[in-house]
């Protein structure tokens, strides 16, 4: 037990380690945590009514997020599948960041989960009331959950013998790794079994929407990680080669064009015949009954996606790191604009009677967002720091 205690203790002391650019980063995380800390007190004492939900929109700002991170966190595998099954070594040595990220991607998810659901207790009816086999809601929980113990365990078992001296025993974690690849992507199409399972809307009752949930995370999540490496590159000692960024960069620009593919798909068949179980792609892209809060959105992410997949399928553009990072940017927050505010919010709209009722976050929804994220990149951010001193062989145990 004592190389266990003193590994636990040497990672904590190791992740909260820095320079002077490290202190204030994580000083400007921690303030935006307490910022959404205190709107989540307000959002308790005075209930769901401080935000822009309602009856006819019961899901909004957080389960965008959420929806989001969940693919930010299945984007993992796109990095576990080379690194393990086919032994690239350069992408090997940083698959255990992308697995940190996993982690606090999946963290992230859940916190979002809580604060959905208005009181935390409510949380005791979704874990004793799991009405398995037949609830999507169900099936959810147990995978997100199960894919944040792999993301744990296996890291662990990695960083550990490492630790203490040792190489892992790739017969030990292999199995983990190869459940690992099917949770991937089970976790991402559970989640959207749960919105396409709803008949009574239509804009989600598609069986293109699966499809879609993965080209989406394995774009946007590795261009996410991709930005978070150079960073990584530029502020440590970690040696991080131009070719995984390269490899990287690849994964992403073709998840893009088969995300943008789909979405093509999806509009054609909404709006070739129009029918309507249209209503809700017609309030998403051009307005309904005088009501457009969602145009610009949609419209803005489709030209982010557009222009980030035209930098990077350009070779030029892609190898030069400036453009790069231009259209991982773009790439980030246009996914995050179709998948979350242009996905989540039209499936309620209009609603089962025909009401066209708008919904925008409230500034308490955005701030305990922000909050979120910021207790998410807290979380990655350690567990990088304290994952490339064992890495570097900077920190070991020492009897």
């Amino acid at each position: 037990m004592k190389p266990v205690f003193s590994f636990f203790k040497d990672f904590f002391f190791e992740a909260w380690k820095g320079n002077s650019y490290y202190y204030g980063w994580m000083s400007i995380l921690t303030m935006f945590a307490m910022l959404g800390a205190g709107s989540y007190y307000l959002q308790l004492r005075d209930g769901m009514i401080v935000t822009g939900m309602s009856d006819q929109v019961s899901w909004g700002f957080y389960i965008a997020n959420f929806a989001f991170l969940v693919g930010v966190a299945a984007a993992a595998v796109m990095l576990i599948i080379p690194s393990y099954i086919f032994h690239d070594k350069e992408l090997k040595d940083v698959v255990l960041l992308a697995e940190g990220l996993a982690v606090a991607a999946c963290i992230m998810c859940l916190m979002f989960v809580i604060v959905d659901i208005g009181r935390p207790d409510r949380a005791l009816h979704i874990i004793f009331g799991l009405n398995l086999p037949t609830s999507m809601l169900a099936w959810d929980v147990i995978v997100v959950n199960g894919y944040l113990f792999l993301n744990l365990t296996i890291p662990f078992y990695i960083l550990f013998t490492k630790y203490i001296g040792k190489e892992p025993n790739i017969k030990i974690y292999f199995p983990g790794v190869a459940i690992s690849i099917v949770w991937a992507i089970s976790i991402h199409t559970v989640t959207a079994f749960l919105l396409s399972s709803n008949i009574a809307r239509p804009f989600w009752h598609t069986a293109i929407l699966g499809p879609r949930f993965l080209a989406s995370a394995f774009c946007a999540g590795p261009a996410f990680f991709l930005l978070t490496l150079q960073v990584i590159r530029r502020f440590s000692t970690f040696p991080v080669p131009q070719v995984v960024i390269t490899r990287i960069a690849i994964i992403a620009t073709a998840a893009l064009q088969i995300n943008l593919f789909l979405l093509l798909a999806e509009f054609f068949t909404e709006f070739y015949h129009q029918t309507e179980h249209g209503a809700s792609a017609q309030y998403l892209f051009f307005g309904l009954g005088g009501k457009s809060a969602l145009v610009p959105w949609i419209w803005s992410a489709i030209a982010m996606n557009i222009t980030a997949v035209i930098l990077l399928t350009i070779r030029k553009f892609r190898e030069n790191m400036v453009t790069l990072n231009i259209a991982c940017v773009l790439m980030v927050f246009g996914v995050w604009l179709e998948k979350g505010m242009g996905l989540v919010v039209p499936g309620f709209i209009p609603s089962t009677l025909g009401e066209v009722f708008e919904y925008s976050p409230t500034w308490i929804e955005i701030s305990i967002c922000l909050g979120i994220w910021s207790v998410g990149m807290i979380i990655y951010t350690m567990l990088a720091k304290a994952a490339i001193g064992i890495e570097n062989g900077t920190v070991r145990y020492r009897k």
